[in-house]
This record gives structure tokens, C-alpha cells and sequence, in this order.
């Protein structure tokens, strides 16, 4: 029998459309053996009661989360896997860091603000951990923005291009915010006893221009356990793209092992969804096993 995993999926606890008993479901609906949810900055998802909710519908819940990290001035995510989801400073450390995005949503809003865009900071405010992707969202589609989006695009721009174009390091509404170093986030991870993954190195070289060097420092400075071999990237332009064969093999040379995920927020017709049901991205079980083993 076939066995679907899928170990990188966002709830509506960050910036996912769908809550975590909605993420198993999905998951249910699809087939798949395996998830983890990995919110942004946030573990609020796990409890006793969707551990049982998954177990109920015969769906293994590894713990995950993905934590947001500077790197060489470039943000950089880096996964957790199956660790203790109760540990005092891994939650204490998280609580931090997303205080910290409700304080960037407030500087973010005045910089929007100065360059003709209002969006909605009460609203945004109480979202657990509140990300870019929330409050571009909210700017491209509000009513009042659309004069100032469309002077200043031409059209309508989606939440990515606003993120870069008005939001990011450069741009007119940039604000930093305060982070956390990849080096802190892998020891946080690891004494909580997980496992530290580099999340989808594919989008750090189509972003940001990441070489391989560049990616090899990375996962030495983390002392990574693995990395995101396995993922479906769409770029900017919309364009997908699969370089998971060239991953799994820079894995391979440097001794990590590789996970799987579709990065699921929300069904829009591109992007993987949960399972990769929408797509012809398989693994065999041997490979799954072997994923599922090394995170243990």
C-alpha cells in the first residue's frame, strides 16, 4: 500500500487558511499517513486533544515548527521536528518571538501608512503570529488600497509581490524585525530533543541567490540534521519549480538526511497541496520510511 506523508503544513495559528482539526482532515480526505504542522514561530497548534483527534482518524502527528531566522542578512527558516512540545523555553522563546511580530505589524502599518496603504491593525493584531504574508494580504485586498496599487503596479499585485516590492529589506515600508540566529534556533530545537531541518533551500537560491556554499555554511553553522530536499517551489512569476533531485543529492554528499513538504496555507490552484494530491510529486515507501525513521 501506498503510503503519502507530508511534514510542512501551515494552520490558520499562523498563516494558513485551515485549523489544525481542518489540516487532519484534509490529510484524512487525501489519504495521507504522516503530517506535521509547522506554523510560523508557534507550537499553540499541539495539545493532547489533536493528538487524539489525528490518532482517531489513524493519521500519525510528528510535532513541527518552523522558526524565522537571519542569515547573511537574508531570512532564513529553519524546521523542528518531533521534539517536546511542553518544554518551558521552547515555548518561552516562541511566546517571544511572536510578541515581537505583533510589534513589527504596528512600526509596519505607520511605514504603510507614509506610502499610502491603511490596512487593518486591529484585525491583524489578533492573529497568534501574525506574519508579512497577513498584512500583505490585507493591503492587496482592500478597497482603499486599489488607486495607490494600481498607480504604483499597474495592477492588482499579488501578497508575494507586495511583500517584495514595498515590505522587504530596500523597500519603502521595510521594518526590521527583531530575529533570532539560525545557531540559537537549532540548540533551542535540540534541547527540546528534535531535530533541526534547513526548510527549502530551493527558495533561498531563486530568492535571495544562495550558492550551494552559501547553503553548506548554513546547515554547518545550524549543525542540521537534514534538510527540505523534497519540495515543490513557485517563484515569483508564478513558474513551478522541482529541484528536488539536485537536493536530495547535496544531501546525500553532506551526510543529512531529507524531509517533505508542500508548505500548505491554502488551496489556490498552484501551490502543493497537503499530500501533493494536486501534483505528480511522489516518493516509494522506502524513501518515506526512511524520512520517517530519521526523525525519530
Amino acid at each position: 500500500m501506498e503510503k503519502i506523508i507530508d511534514l510542512h503544513i501551515h494552520t490558520n495559528i499562523s498563516d494558513g487558511a485551515l485549523s489544525p482539526k481542518e489540516v487532519i482532515d484534509e490529510a484524512f480526505k487525501n489519504g495521507v499517513h504522516t503530517i506535521s504542522i509547522c506554523d510560523h514561530d508557534t507550537i499553540e497548534a499541539y495539545d493532547e486533544d489533536l493528538f487524539d483527534y489525528a490518532k482517531s482518524k489513524n493519521i500519525e502527528l510528528i510535532p513541527g515548527v518552523e522558526i524565522s531566522t537571519k542569515f547573511k542578512k537574508v531570512g532564513v527558516h529553519i524546521l523542528g521536528y518531533n521534539f517536546d512540545y511542553t518544554n518551558n523555553e521552547l515555548r518561552k522563546k516562541l511566546g517571544l518571538l511572536r510578541n515581537a511580530r505583533h510589534d513589527y505589524l504596528y512600526n509596519v502599518a505607520k511605514k504603510l501608512e507614509e506610502v499610502g496603504y491603511t490596512i487593518d491593525v486591529e484585525t491583524l493584531d489578533q492573529v497568534d503570529a501574525v506574519t508579512k504574508a497577513h498584512i500583505a494580504g490585507d493591503a492587496v485586498t482592500r478597497k482603499e488600497n486599489e488607486e495607490q496599487l494600481l498607480k504604483q503596479f499597474g495592477y492588482i499585485p499579488s501578497k508575494g509581490e507586495f511583500i517584495e516590492t514595498i515590505m522587504n529589506e530596500g523597500c519603502p515600508a521595510y521594518v526590521k524585525k527583531e530575529t533570532i540566529s539560525p545557531k540559537e534556533v537549532a540548540e533551542l530545537i535540540k534541547q527540546a530533543s528534535g531535530k533541526v531541518v534547513l526548510a527549502h533551500p530551493v527558495a533561498y537560491q531563486n530568492e535571495d541567490n544562495f550558492t550551494n556554499q552559501d547553503i553548506l555554511e548554513l546547515v554547518e553553522d545550524l549543525k542540521a540534521d537534514g534538510i527540505e530536499a523534497n519540495y515543490i517551489y513557485v517563484n515569483r512569476h508564478n513558474e513551478v519549480i522541482n529541484d528536488s533531485e539536485k537536493w536530495n543529492k547535496f544531501a546525500t554528499e553532506n551526510h543529512l538526511f531529507t524531509t517533505i513538504g508542500s508548505d500548505f496555507h491554502n488551496k489556490d490552484g498552484l501551490h502543493a497541496e497537503i499530500g501533493f494530491i494536486n501534483t505528480n510529486f511522489k516518493l516509494d515507501n522506502l524513501k518515506i520510511q526512511q524520512i520517517l525513521d530519521n526523525l525519530k
